[in-house]
């Protein structure tokens, strides 16, 4: 009986949450112990999100496998990518990855029972990850894995912030019935005032409260918009490390009951990658939240004196040169704004550059109206079809392997610039990035 159960395309961090859930549910449903089943899970997880991180998109399938009697539940993980260029040195039992390349394949192997990796440049690559059903499981059979299969198809999807969505749909609706009845009182007032012109302050005051509650409810409007965006970061993208902590604790638990030290070491690392990916991006979502909404004041900022705090600040490797251009001029901004949009372009450009030797100009040139400012790198370049792509919101290109990488950085300096009235661009075709950004020059009174 080698019969699929379900299948999920893997796109972007929401199907590694359901990835992780379908673990959790076929295990229980299995009979598997509740360790095992937080172990699978886990080790599900991880191989779904390095199929995002290195490839873009792939496909997960659980099945069950009767092999000689015994039964397994499977998790197949394939995807279309270039295959992986040191398979052998990452299933060498001997290989400790470092740095985080390799840890989840690494460490994911150690929470199954069986584990099986092919991979080549014309197929791409496929995980199998198998779990092993003890004997004393519930009754498992073609029928009942349909019924788990049909079960999935019809179960939905809840989210508190759905709730709170429905709840500001409902008041818009109120409020657009409101809007509705204020206008046939205004018909009414303007028969009144044929009657009695002593109604026409009072009329006036109506019209201004009409254009605040106007206001309000554009307000609300973007507030649900904002709602609508960060809802899928906050269940999701937060919610997933934390599923991922949680199991891998449990495992480091499991292997010190077991005095099993070296195995709690090794999936110590994975813990560690999991709350730096959620450190930084509760601080970048916390930057874009913030973005328009505070009252900053404005200053006379030098931005050579700015650029020299902002690379400072941030590590750059010896063999790199920055090179600042000698006209960058003094702005009446505010100078908090810049040092972001500079402090994100200028770590980009240093963390994706990948030559033993290179070059990082700031540029800048004056117009009537504006001001152009250019970070260019003589890095790897980005495709053309991540160019637009890269300035959405949670959104990275397909070659981005660091855990900090949370696809809010560009998305946050877009914002700031389209704020102030200026636009972001990308110029790259081949080697070099260049990234380019105006910004607005006060007209004199």
């Amino acid at each position: 009986m080698d019969q699929p159960i379900t299948t999920i395309k893997l796109q972007n961090e929401l199907d590694v949450v359901l990835a992780y859930k379908r673990a959790m549910q076929l295990s229980e449903f299995s009979g598997l112990p509740v360790a095992s089943q937080t172990k699978f899970a886990t080790a599900v997880s991880e191989i779904c999100r390095n199929v995002l991180e290195h490839v873009g998109e792939g496909t997960i399938r659980f099945n069950m496998i009767d092999n000689r009697g015994v039964l397994l539940l499977e998790a197949l993980v394939t995807d279309r990518g270039r295959g992986i260029a040191n398979l052998e040195q990452l299933l060498d039992r001997k290989y400790m990855p470092t740095g985080g390349k390799g840890q989840g394949i690494h460490s994911s192997r150690k929470l199954v029972d069986h584990f099986k990796l092919e991979s080549d440049a014309a197929t791409g690559t496929r995980v199998r990850l198998q779990k092993r059903i003890p004997g004393n499981h519930p009754p498992i059979n073609k029928a009942i894995i349909q019924g788990w299969a049909d079960f999935f198809t019809h179960e939905s999807e809840i989210s508190p912030y759905a709730e709170i969505k429905r709840q500001n749909m409902q008041l818009i609706e109120v409020m657009e019935q409101l809007r509705v009845r204020t206008i046939e009182a205004e018909y009414q007032l303007q028969e009144i005032q044929h009657l009695n012109q002593e109604l026409q302050t009072f009329n006036q005051e109506i019209n201004l409260l009409l254009q605040e509650r106007e206001e309000k409810t554009q307000q609300l409007e973007q507030v649900n918009k904002t709602l609508d965006e960060f809802a899928h970061t906050v269940t999701h993208d937060l919610k997933a490390p934390l599923h991922n902590i949680r199991g891998l604790a449990e495992a480091v638990t499991d292997f010190l009951n077991e005095e099993s030290t070296e195995e709690a070491q090794a999936v110590m690392p994975m813990i560690i990658l999991q709350v730096k990916r959620m450190d930084h991006l509760i601080r970048d979502v916390l930057a874009y939240s913030l973005t328009g909404r505070q009252q900053i004041q404005q200053t006379q900022v030098s931005l050579p004196d700015l650029l020299n705090h902002v690379l400072a600040a941030i590590s750059i490797p010896e063999q790199l040169q920055i090179v600042v251009a000698d006209n960058l001029p003094v702005l009446e901004a505010e100078e908090i704004y810049l040092q972001q949009i500079f402090s994100n372009l200028l770590s980009n450009a240093i963390k994706y550059h990948d030559l033993p030797n290179g070059h990082i100009w700031v540029k800048a040139n004056a117009t009537d109206s504006h001001w152009e400012f250019t970070v260019e790198d003589d890095g790897p370049g980005i495709p053309a079809e991540d160019q637009e792509k890269i300035f959405e919101l949670f959104e990275t290109t397909s070659d981005v392997n660091h855990p900090d990488s949370t696809g809010i950085g560009l998305a946050l300096v877009r914002r700031i610039v389209e704020e102030k009235g200026g636009k972001i661009w990308v110029d790259s075709t081949g080697r070099g990035t260049a990234m380019h950004f105006t910004w607005p020059v006060p007209k004199e009174a």
